[in-house]
Formats: C-alpha cells, structure tokens, sequence
C-alpha cells in the first residue's frame, strides 16, 4: 500500500492543494510567448473602455446639472432682493396713504391750497 501511495505522488506535481496543477510560467520572449491571445487581458482592455466611455458620457449631464445649480442660486438671489425691494416700496405706498404726507409730498412739489397765497422768492444770494 505505501508503494501505491508513492506511486501517486511521483505523478502529481505538488502544489499545496489537492487537485490542482501549477500552471506553467510564460517568460516574455520565450517559447510560450506566442501561445495566443490573453483573454484575461482582453477583457481587462474592454471593461475599461467600458468605463472611459460611462465617464464620458455622464460628463456632458453633470456639467448642465452644475450650471443649473449656480444658476438657481442666482435666480434666487435675484428673487430674495426684489421681494426686498417690493416689501419697501409697498411700506412706501402705505406711508403715502396717509393725508399728512399726501400733503408733504404735495408741497414739495411746490402745491398750494387753493385757499392760501403762494409767494415767489427771487434774487436770493447763492450760499456760502
């Protein structure tokens, strides 16, 4: 029975696993060279052109999505100062409702009663 066992052992290659054989080493140049095509490194080659490709094409998207971005915040910038501005000039329309500066704004425009006497000062010194 040890005889049989040597037997075996004598014919498989050892390899620290049972049932596997190690694979011959190809030198570059040698005569293993020109075996043919390296399917493993095909694939490699082809999925990463797959990937350049994928990036390529979600390059175009993401740089529309990135000036989109930047141009809703301008827009909402804009929009947050014209409700500004609106908020203003509706206090504004409010404060002119009111008979007193209806009166003021009336005077300034040089506006008189119809009962008072509107007097024209001419020939008045410039200021210092």
């Amino acid at each position: 029975m040890a005889s049989a066992r040597s037997a075996q052992a004598k014919r498989r290659p050892a390899t620290g696993r049972t049932g596997q054989r190690a694979r011959p080493r190809v030198v570059a140049g040698g005569a293993g060279a020109a075996r043919g095509i390296r399917w493993d490194r095909v694939g490699r080659v082809a999925l990463l052109v797959v990937l350049v490709v994928i990036v390529f094409l979600y390059v175009g998207p993401a740089r529309s999505y990135v000036s989109t971005l930047r141009e809703s915040k301008q827009r909402n910038a804009e929009v947050a100062q014209l409700r500004r501005e609106n908020q203003k000039l509706r206090a504004r329309r409010d404060a002119l409702r009111s008979p007193r500066a209806l009166e003021r704004e009336a005077r300034r425009l040089g506006m008189v009663r119809p009962t008072e006497r509107s007097y024209v000062v001419k020939n008045l010194p410039k200021g210092p």
